[in-house]
């Protein structure tokens, strides 16, 4: 076969490999997915032409991971089909440009086990993915691995980067296997250490699932909670009916489910629609509403809901970027996607802090502020909000609790969460409203990637979303009571706190902070490398001179 018919056939088989691995439970085909696309770098790494063949690889690459965004995350259309558009592009053409990063490197150090520095690479991607002002990560690897998560129970030591690890190195080694033997048989030794390299982790992984049968669940101390899912259109009717008739949806709703011992009362994201001003919470309606209806009858309860706040700031030196200035009194203030504690006594909130690019936040103002008019809507409140530092947890002294409140798109990060479980969380509570996408992969998507959560920290999930799906998410990532999407539900569940620390929620992903290290040293150690020809060439010219 002529050479650019190959070249697309292997880009596009590549790139249907990585998609379907997140449809039907078709993860083993990660172990594949970049094989396609590493033949082809090696083909432009031997040839002549050096520039040329790195903007053809750019193009191949592009390919790639263009169909695979789309394929994977198509249903971002339903919220905007500009902004969505524009994902699409900008994700894909990072993700090739890593690529030819890596194969720049890789040519530059010409070693057979050059190709083994992809791992590094890719992966100081994925994590500086997490940290910048366009972060979109929802195609990281190791997230593959949500579908099947019993193959990835040591994420508690490794986070979503070891599963990212592990896709990758099996990649290298078909990769080889294929380069080196023009006929490959089952009992050859590049199949070995291939078929070793996928069973060995799994091995591991269903042997942690063994251990954990031998716990005694039943001594442990329970936590009551229930959790509503009121679906409510967010279109058409969530932010243009009066609050009160939702609230009294929702009462209507609990009315026999919750008694005496329920602890917790858990409501989605932007329940409250009553922009709420945060030095007069205690006394603001919703908040009384709820005390006077639910609270005044079951005084242990606590509801945690989401709303939309507000502070005012009357020190001008508190102002942040992200304020705007109020015309009526000139002060400046700032909006917050929040998680409010309504108690018997008090209020606590935690304010949305990993915002989504474009939504709920302008990501690099000076420069896409023109392009404001082509935002994502991903769920919750529109505009460019505030944040706080501190990942705050809702503590109850009296039972030496916490709860950590996360916020629809937090729990798409893995090293954020942990920062949640290091403050004191036993529990993981994520109120979210996934009804912006329709019936459409990407609420089970980011349903399954909950689990991951629930592994890598061993925390208890109780996930409350407006129009579903609602669950609960034991310890190893296994979903009990799953609402239906677009439904009326509530569900109840006895839930166990657990305070001991994973390696991961300690040390954090120790993974990606080496990749990290190792790719800076990687380019350093390459443009010394250029740096060094140029001299030894230029020399050389002198002295034929």
């Amino acid at each position: 076969m002529p050479v650019k018919p190959r070249n697309l056939l292997l880009s596009l088989f590549s790139a249907a490999l990585l998609s379907l691995a997140w449809f039907w439970h078709l993860t083993i085909l990660i172990f594949f997915a970049f094989a396609p696309l590493l033949l082809i770098e090696e083909r432009f790494s031997q040839n002549a032409g050096e520039q040329r063949n790195r903007l053809k690889l750019l193009g191949y690459a592009f390919l790639t991971f263009f169909t695979w965004n789309i394929l994977v995350t198509w249903w971002v259309v339903y919220a905007s089909f500009g902004g969505a558009c524009m994902a699409f592009i900008f994700n894909s053409l990072f993700m090739a440009i890593v690529f030819v990063v890596f194969s720049n490197i890789k040519s530059r150090v010409a070693k057979s086990w050059a190709t083994w520095l992809l791992i590094p690479v890719w992966i100081t991607w994925e994590h500086l993915h997490t940290i910048w002002d366009l972060s979109w990560t929802w195609l990281t690897i190791g997230n593959v691995f949500a579908f099947n998560h019993n193959w990835v129970q040591w994420y508690e030591f490794t986070g979503t980067s070891g599963g990212t690890t592990w896709a990758l190195a099996v990649n290298i080694l078909v990769f080889k296997a294929v380069q080196k033997e023009s006929t490959l048989k089952f009992s050859s030794w590049p199949v070995f250490r291939i078929a070793a390299s996928i069973l060995l982790p799994l091995f591991a992984s269903y042997l942690l699932i063994l251990l954990h049968l031998f716990e005694n669940r039943e001594s442990k101390v329970t936590t009551p909670v229930v959790v509503v899912q009121p679906n409510i259109d967010p279109y058409n009717e969530k932010f243009y009916l009066d609050y009160q008739s939702q609230f009294n949806k929702v009462l209507k709703m609990v009315k026999g489910k919750i008694d005496a011992r329920t602890d917790y009362l858990v409501l989605p994201e932007t329940f409250i629609t009553d922009d709420l001003n945060e030095a007069m919470l205690n006394e603001s309606q919703p908040v009384q509403w709820m005390r006077d209806s639910l609270i005044s009858k079951f005084p242990d309860l606590k509801i945690v809901t989401g709303g939309n706040t507000y502070v005012f700031y009357d020190d001008p030196g508190k102002v942040t970027a992200t304020s705007r200035r109020d015309e009526r009194s000139g002060k400046y203030y700032d909006v917050f996607n929040t998680a409010i504690l309504i108690d018997a006594h008090h209020t606590a909130v935690y304010h949305k802090s990993k915002l989504v690019p474009g939504v709920e936040r302008m990501p690099f103002p000076a420069l896409f502020r023109p392009l404001e008019g082509l935002a994502i809507n991903m769920g919750g409140t529109m505009g460019s909000l505030g944040t706080q530092e501190k990942r705050s947890v809702f503590m109850d002294e009296a039972k030496k609790l916490g709860v950590a409140p996360v916020i629809c798109y937090e729990s798409v990060y893995a090293d954020y969460v942990t920062e949640y479980i290091r403050n004191g969380a036993g529990l993981i509570f994520i109120i979210t409203n996934d009804g912006w996408w329709d019936d459409t992969p990407g609420y089970r998507q980011h349903l399954n990637y909950a689990r991951l959560r629930a592994i890598e920290n061993r925390r208890e999930i109780a996930r409350c979303a407006n129009t579903g799906i609602s669950c609960f998410i034991d310890s190893y990532g296994n979903i009990s009571m799953p609402t239906g999407w677009w439904q009326q539900a509530v569900i109840t569940n006895e839930m166990v706190k657990n305070d001991r620390m994973t390696f991961f929620s300690v040390h954090g992903d120790l993974i990606s902070y080496c990749s990290v290290a190792i790719t800076i040293l990687l380019i350093a150690f390459t443009i010394y490398l250029r740096f060094r020809t140029r001299l030894s060439t230029n020399g050389a010219k002198k002295t034929f001179i």
